[in-house]
Order: C-alpha cells, then sequence, then structure tokens
C-alpha cells in the first residue's frame, strides 16, 4: 500500500528520531548510507519533508538532519501525505475508476472499514511514539 518513497521517508524519521538531535544534525548521505536507501533519492525526499515541517534542517559545514519537539509531534500520516499524497487511501483496492458506498466493487465493504481504521490509527500515531516502539523492539534500522 505505501510507496518506496514513503517507506524510505519513514525509515529515515525513524532514524533520526533515534540518531539525530539539535546539537548532532546528521546529513542525508550518512543515513542513506546507513539504511541503505539511495542517497540522491533519499536527500530530496528529506528536503520534502524539511519544507512541509515534518522535520528540521540547517545547512552548511556543521548541518544536516533532525527533529524538534514540535516534529516529533508530527503523525506517520503526515509523512504519507507529503511524500505520496492520500489519494491513494481513497482510491479502489481492486483499482475500479469508480467505487463508493454508492457504487461499490465487490471488496468495498471488506475494504473500507480496514482502510478507515489504518487513516486513523496513521493520523494518531505520532513519529515520537512510533520511534519509542521501534527502539523498544530494537529493529529501527531495518523496518518496513
Amino acid at each position: 500500500m505505501l510507496s518506496n518513497s514513503s517507506k524510505y521517508a519513514i525509515r529515515a524519521v525513524l532514524y533520526l528520531t533515534e540518531k539525530a538531535s539539535v546539537d548532532n544534525k546528521i546529513g542525508s548521505k550518512k543515513v542513506a548510507n546507513d539504511l541503505t536507501m539511495p542517497a540522491p533519492f533519499l536527500a530530496k525526499t528529506l528536503q520534502e519533508l524539511t519544507k512541509k515541517n515534518i522535520i528540521s534542517s540547517v545547512k552548511g559545514p556543521h548541518g544536516g538532519f533532525y527533529l524538534t519537539e514540535a516534529n516529533e509531534k508530527n503523525s506517520l500520516f503526515d509523512i504519507i501525505d507529503c511524500i505520496d499524497g492520500v489519494e491513494k487511501f481513497n482510491e479502489c483496492y481492486l483499482g475500479q475508476a469508480e467505487c463508493s458506498s454508492e457504487n461499490p466493487c465487490v471488496v468495498h465493504h471488506l475494504y473500507a472499514p480496514f482502510k478507515d481504521k489504518l487513516i486513523s490509527k496513521l493520523k494518531k500515531k505520532t513519529i515520537l511514539e512510533m520511534s519509542m516502539e521501534y527502539v523498544k523492539n530494537n529493529n529501527i534500522i531495518n523496518t518496513l
């Protein structure tokens, strides 16, 4: 359901939550290297997240990416919205052009409650909460 771009973004943000701070900013190349992601692609992704105030950055020789307390209050839904947009969540599960409660595909009524619950959880789960879960489970780098 999530694009690779969103998966990379979530993993990178979780990494920054654990490893970076205002006093220890991390460059996109290090994040990409540690998470085995394409560096140029990740750099563009991190720039998009910065533009939407999901993460913070400073340019220059001592610059890099990090999260503030305000950034950590953003949700996983915010990350996905920034990278992919939320239109994917409104598309038909089977790819039909028209699918709604009034004109459902054959799996619409099975999928709709799951989709609504997923969206609700993504909106409620903050970056900090997600990071704490992954640190607790010791799998922040290889997740998703």
